[in-house]
């Protein structure tokens, strides 16, 4: 595996998934996915004094380039006058599509929000046997800081939350996302599909790291930048100046609004999955589990 990083105007980004197998236009594919920068316009350096790579053979692999783990690739654009617009047109034709934002669908089982965080976070591995550590992290945190998660804030005392969020029938929030942020040093965004904006938890820690969550108001799924190349890994794991994700996300959000997929909370009908009664929306549902303790919901 090749640890690369990628030095442009807007910041140092991590290349991910490139081996000395892989291709020029591989490399260039995850450039371009995180400068902007189209491939046939990337002027591409490395080594002190910077020395330009020849990136002309999209088919090469980097084994034969000089570059070696561990190296930073010093990237601008190459604005060099017409003949570079005329070749960037002709190759345009041959070169793959720009990678892009795609949702990696999770099982809907209560527990989607803990496998969607823990997919992003470790870079694209599916473990749903990994919900019961976060839920178990996540009470732990609560449970030594009493003061911060107070009754007022977590709805109900804090030794019952504990006991709550344990449980595999219930579900995550923004509680539980802030949390998790903090405990993986990264910024999570989420961005939802009924309203078309980007809640950013962690925003203001300073972290290098963001990760995105879709939420169609009862579901969370992973986001991942997806590339053209089948033998390329997804990216999940994104620098936090890396905007282009961001709007690629909103994008994607938007097109499932339009769609209508997404689920209205103050509407959808569910029903209690202990007494079987009739609810409808996310209050009534809350209201239920306060008179009864009953939190098992399914929606009709």
């Amino acid at each position: 595996m090749l640890r690369l990083r990628c030095k442009t105007r807007q910041g140092t980004h991590l290349l991910q998934g490139l081996t000395e197998a892989s291709s020029v236009r591989e490399l260039q594919e995850q450039i371009a996915g995180v400068s902007g920068i189209s491939g046939p316009t990337q002027r591409v350096m490395v080594g002190y004094p910077p020395a330009s790579l020849d990136l002309r053979d999209g088919n090469a692999s980097l084994g034969e380039l000089p570059i070696k783990s561990g190296d930073t690739l010093i990237v601008e654009e190459d604005k060099s006058g017409p003949a570079t617009v005329v070749k960037q047109r002709i190759n345009d034709q041959t070169q793959p599509k720009a990678p892009a934002i795609v949702r990696q669908v999770v099982p809907a089982d209560n527990s989607c929000l803990f496998t969607s965080v823990y997919y992003v976070v470790e870079g694209g591995i599916y473990d749903p046997a990994c919900a019961p550590y976060m839920r178990g992290l996540i009470a732990e945190v609560v449970a030594s800081d009493p003061t911060s998660y107070s009754e007022a804030v977590l709805g109900k005392s804090n030794e019952e939350y504990c006991s709550w969020i344990r449980r595999d029938d219930t579900w995550g929030g923004a509680i539980e996302v802030s949390i998790l942020s903090k405990f993986y040093q990264c910024e999570i965004c989420v961005v939802d599909t009924q309203t078309v904006r980007i809640d950013r938890f962690g925003e203001d820690a300073g972290y290098c790291k963001r990760v995105l969550l879709i939420y169609d108001g009862i579901h969370y799924d992973p986001l991942q930048r997806q590339f053209s190349d089948p033998s390329m890994p997804p990216m999940t794991i994104f620098s936090t100046k890396d905007d282009d994700a961001l709007v690629q996300a909103l994008e994607l959000a938007d097109d499932a609004r339009k769609k209508r997929k997404f689920t209205d909370v103050n509407r959808f009908a569910l029903r209690c999955m202990v007494c079987q009664k009739g609810l409808t929306g996310q209050s009534a549902a809350r209201d239920h589990a306060k008179q009864t303790g009953h939190t098992n919901f399914g929606e009709v």
